[in-house]
């Protein structure tokens, strides 16, 4: 019972939500901070900077020999990285990738995969060693530049951050999803972001426009055309999220007889190009992309893609503008500048805070590679010292180490040496005593003195700082310098001064079509101006024909739906009618449960009369009626029991309307309000519910009224007994008018 009770009293309650919340902040801050954002100092991720630490250590300089990766892979993992090994060797992988990264990091030879989305080898085939840049990341990391820490199992140690000059996180930018933020930063030209060092050491507080005057903006692998202007770019630099639009670059090829063609030789950064050949493709056997006949990837280890236009009468630029809008040539780069700063804390940092948290690392750097400079010069005058002591006293310090038994005593004693002096002496080869001289030791120690004072210097004095940034800064400029292959600027910047407008309508060929839509909604389009009193057509079983007529393969084909919604296709975009088509509810978004009013041919220049069930309605233009999209446009606002019935065109200046209880009504046009979204007015009234509208007329009064049926035309004399106004119930219909209540147009 005692050792119940004491366990019970070593129990301390908690709320299952606090404990829950503290825990999963703390698997949180180790996402964000240990995995998947990079630190502003060094611009590496931990994994990254575990597998460049490992390789110095293994000395894969870019001098050395290649190593297996797998080589690689097992030091970080045995020694840093206690994570799975898929997840280091794809971090390596993309290090080595020259269209991942701008400046790769390491030196892979063998197959790390492609720009089409082709994965790499595994890590036993693969070799690798590192590339200048990524020595330069660690430059003075034996100089006790950065605080080391120990690795996961304390059998060795790691840096906490890299110490070399070379601007990672701004060169080789990174991405990222952690617990709650992610981060996707642009690459950039080392030798424009060296300018903006420098600026910045200079003018610290300096402006985004000024800062971007030197650094312009992304400088992406793959290369391709960026095209915002510069008020753009420097607000999404100032507030450290934005987006970027990038094209590819394309030229024009001449061919025989006048005919041309596109050749896209970048792409935009992060498109698998395989997958946009394909996207491209499938938009042109769906016939989305008119403009475009055929595409060709004829990419080596050069992109080279070939798009042939549909005509030679198609402009390339309008042809281009058009892929632009609709396909991946033109991409949103997405930035979020979201890192861990120098304190540790993730955040999204605007251009001005990750250069000026760069340059604070770098004088931290200075100032420690210096102070440890300083100390080894200091211990190495003081050995000089005492070599000194053995060049003019040499016998003696021979007699004392061959014959006392205490040496290191004896000498410090006698010739007051220090430890450090005596552990010196005794560590002297005989064979090096015949190079002790005197001036060369004076000589020595003169060199040291002088620099040892500079270093001093330097600590005390901010300016002589500045100008060793200044020097390092300018060293690795020249070394990437943008007339060297590595480092010329791959993505050019050209504004777009005005958007190409491209009305694809206008290139395609007009030719004659008969478009035919049956009661269950499938539809199709054939070649020709078909008889329509004798459409030699078949239909599925159950199904019969609903609308046909003439239309041109450049018009407009609109739908209108009971549902008060107006639905437009493209006439050349129709199946054959070779077939039974193919459903229109499948270009369209129209509803099982809804039916399809009227469709026609859209007239822009036309206007159109909308009525309900009810007799209500209104006039709309032709204009208004375009949709722009597969949900289609709301023209009528309907209900359950006023669903929309007719759509008629409007020509001419008096509208006759017939109902369910055997009236005809006749007013002018011009009573009818005009509208571009609503419910209507009242056009005919009801005095009954089930009464219905069943069709709707427009006529001339100069040439009076009439009907057809399949007797012929039949015409009235005196309209008076029907003409009323606007919402009346109308007369009694004439004699002779046709049963179903339908005009016969």
């Amino acid at each position: 019972m005692k050792k119940s009770e004491n366990r019970t009293e070593n129990i301390s309650g908690q709320q299952l939500s606090d404990a829950i919340s503290q825990r999963y902040l703390s698997y949180a801050v180790s996402t964000i901070v240990a995995r998947a954002l990079p630190d502003v100092r060094d611009g590496l991720k931990p994994v990254h900077r575990r597998i460049l630490y490992s390789m110095l250590r293994q000395k894969l300089s870019p001098s050395a020999a290649f190593r297996k990766c797998a080589t690689v892979v097992g030091d970080v993992l045995g020694h840093y990285h206690p994570h799975g090994d898929s997840s280091v060797y794809d971090a390596m992988v993309r290090l080595a990738q020259d269209f991942s990264v701008r400046y790769p990091l390491i030196d892979g030879q063998g197959n790390f995969g492609n720009i089409d989305g082709d994965p790499q080898a595994a890590y036993r085939y693969t070799e690798s060693k590192m590339t200048d840049a990524a020595m330069l990341i660690m430059e003075g990391i034996d100089e006790n530049s950065v605080d080391m820490m120990p690795n996961f199992d304390g059998t060795t140690v790691e840096p906490t951050v890299m110490p070399g000059a070379f601007p990672n996180l701004l060169a080789n930018g990174g991405m990222g999803i952690a617990v709650g933020m992610a981060t996707n930063i642009p690459t950039h030209n080392v030798a424009e972001v060296m300018d903006a060092l420098n600026l910045m050491v200079d003018k610290p507080e300096a402006t985004t426009s000024q800062i971007m005057k030197k650094l312009i903006g992304p400088d992406f692998p793959t290369g391709g055309i960026l095209i915002d202007d510069f008020e753009t770019i420097c607000k999404n630099y100032d507030t450290g999220r934005g987006a970027f639009r990038v094209r590819a670059k394309w030229e024009v090829e001449k061919l025989d007889r006048g005919a041309e063609q596109v050749v896209i030789t970048e792409i935009p950064y992060g498109i698998i190009k395989s997958k946009l050949v394909e996207q491209i493709a499938d938009l042109i056997d769906s016939k989305k992309l008119p403009l475009v006949e055929d595409i060709v990837d004829e990419s080596t280890t050069d992109v080279r893609i070939v798009i042939t236009p549909k005509s030679r009468n198609i402009p390339c630029d309008k042809m281009m503008a058009h892929l632009f809008a609709m396909t991946d040539l033109e991409y949103k780069f997405n930035m979020n500048f979201n890192v861990v700063d120098s304190k540790g804390v993730p955040r999204v940092m605007p251009i001005g805070d990750v250069l000026r948290e760069f340059i604070a690392h770098q004088k931290n750097v200075l100032l420690r590679r210096t102070n440890w400079r300083l100390s080894n010069i200091e211990r190495r005058l003081e050995i000089l010292g005492g070599l000194l002591v053995v060049y003019l006293n040499l016998d003696r310090v021979i007699e004392i180490i061959r014959n006392e038994d205490d040496a290191k005593a004896v000498l410090m004693a006698e010739f007051k040496l220090s430890e450090i002096q005596v552990e010196s002496i005794l560590n002297t080869r005989l064979r090096s005593l015949r190079k002790l001289e005197e001036m060369e030791i004076k000589r020595e120690d003169k060199s040291l003195r002088a620099e040892r004072d500079k270093l001093h210097a330097l600590l005390e004095d901010e300016a002589l700082q500045n100008a060793q940034l200044h020097a390092w800064f300018d060293d690795i400029k020249k070394q990437y310098a943008k007339n060297t292959a590595l480092g010329r600027r791959r993505t050019q910047w050209e504004p777009l001064d005005e958007e190409i407008v491209v009305n694809t309508d206008d290139f395609i060929e007009k030719e004659p079509i008969t478009v035919v839509l049956s009661d269950m909604g499938w539809i199709r389009a054939a070649r020709g101006h078909l008889d329509l009193n004798n459409l030699d057509m078949k239909f599925k079983e159950g199904d019969e024909l609903q609308f046909a007529f003439h239309a041109q393969t450049n018009d407009k084909i609109n739908l209108f739906a009971s549902n008060g919604k107006m639905f437009t296709l493209t006439a050349n975009d129709l199946p054959s009618a070779r077939g039974f088509g193919e459903s229109v509810r499948m270009m369209v978004d129209i509803g099982a449960d809804e039916n399809i009013v009227k469709a026609f041919v859209l007239d822009t220049d036309a206007k159109y009369l909308v009525m309900g069930r009810h007799g209500t309605g209104f006039i709309v233009s032709g204009e208004n009626c375009v949709a722009q999209t597969k949900s289609g446009k709301q023209i009528m606002n309907v209900d359950e029991r006023n669903p929309a019935v007719l759509c008629v065109r409007v020509d001419g200046n008096m509208i006759a309307l017939s109902g369910s209880n055997d009236k005809l009504l006749m007013f002018e046009t011009e009573q009818i309000p005009e509208m571009v979204r609503g419910k209507g007015v009242i056009l005919q009234k009801y005095n009954a519910e089930r009464t219905y509208t069943i069709d709707a007329m427009f006529f001339d009064k100069d040439e009076g009224f009439g009907w057809t049926t399949g007797r012929g035309t039949t015409k009235l004399d005196d309209i008076k007994p029907w003409y009323a106004k606007r919402a009346s119930q109308g007369h009694t219909i004439p004699v002779g008018f046709p049963r179903s209540g339908k005009f016969g147009k």
